[in-house]
């Protein structure tokens, strides 16, 4: 039956409120937590060291130049990881035809940590995170909100909660909610697009 999952199935599912995950054997399960979690561009938080970090200056974001780099990096963990194989064979098909994006931050011509997930109309789909330096991955979210806010974004889905989620600012909604506001943030007109190289500065308020 996985076999038979086809990139434009997975699309399909997201519009619909579901997102696939492998489990230890590489079975497909499909999720659709309630309550959901998401982060809301108005009560992002970022902190006073984080803040200090961006000021800094020693990073430098890109976005979609590394998408493969990306989520094989987000791949790589020594305690397993749910993007299996044939997940990242549907995110590269979803990444060629401008549905799956990577945000990623380098210093000194290195990448050092980034994020990559999915965008439909206004709404972007959250997957997973690296980092290799303190603050990179961290780094990227911020640079990740500051352009889908700009884009016209409605909703940033971050599927479950973490500590780290948490202390940025995302809530948990009712997946009553969250269908609704789904359902009108892919109706939106919004593109992901691409940038330019950019300091990390230029992502503070």
């Amino acid at each position: 039956m996985d076999a038979e999952i086809t990139p434009q199935m997975v699309l399909l599912g997201y519009r619909e409120g579901v997102f696939p995950m492998a489990d230890q054997d590489g079975a497909i399960l499909w999720f659709s937590p309630d309550p959901r979690c998401i982060l809301e561009f108005d009560r992002f938080h970022v902190s006073r060291s984080l803040r200090q970090a961006l000021r800094r200056g020693e990073f430098e974001i890109r976005l979609n130049t590394a998408f493969e780099r990306v989520i094989t990096a987000c791949a790589d963990r020594a305690e397993g990881t749910w993007i299996s194989r044939r997940i990242m064979t549907w995110c590269r098909a979803l990444h060629a035809w401008g549905f799956a994006h990577s945000v990623e931050t380098w210093r000194a011509g290195r990448l050092v940590g980034g994020l990559y997930g999915l965008s439909i109309g206004g709404a972007f789909f959250g997957e997973s995170m690296f980092h290799r330096e303190r603050d990179a991955s961290k780094v990227a979210l911020v640079a990740l909100m500051r352009h889908l806010r700009g884009r016209g974004f409605a909703l940033v889905d971050t599927q479950w909660p973490t500590p780290h989620l948490l202390k940025l600012g995302a809530v948990l909604i009712p997946r009553a909610e969250y269908m609704k506001r789904l359902a009108a943030a892919v109706r939106r007109p919004c593109s992901f697009g691409d940038a330019p190289p950019t300091a990390v500065a230029d992502f503070l308020d």
